[in-house]
């Protein structure tokens, strides 16, 4: 499978917790896995990209994998509060587009 619409990725994710996760984590435990995840997603970063060595500890985590991990805590988060994503996506760049017109062209610390 390539590619799939938000709405179809928030049907997997309800399915996998129904049927493997047995139930969704509480709202607040699912925040704070979103949380590490994140911390997981800038511990690669700030390695491959950044400044930052890595430990010989340290396993090779992907941040293709890690970006995933956050996708689906953020998807069940928006599962258990009845939030269609795709519909807050389209809703939120909508905002972004109309607030932010001219706001980066006109931005005199980026260029082209």
């Amino acid at each position: 499978m390539k590619e799939i619409s938000i709405d179809r990725a928030q049907k997997m994710v309800d399915d996998w917790i129904k049927t493997i996760g047995v139930r969704y984590f509480d709202e607040l435990t699912n925040m704070a896995i979103l949380t590490e995840e994140v911390g997981e997603v800038a511990r690669i970063i700030a390695r491959k990209y950044g400044e930052q060595s890595e430990k010989k500890s340290e396993h090779k985590s992907e941040l293709s994998d890690e970006l995933a991990d956050v996708l689906f805590v953020i998807i069940c988060l928006a599962n258990q509060t009845g939030i269609n994503l795709e519909e807050a996506f389209i809703k939120n760049i909508n905002k972004k587009t109309v607030r932010d017109a001219q706001r980066h062209v006109e931005n005199k610390k980026i260029t082209k």
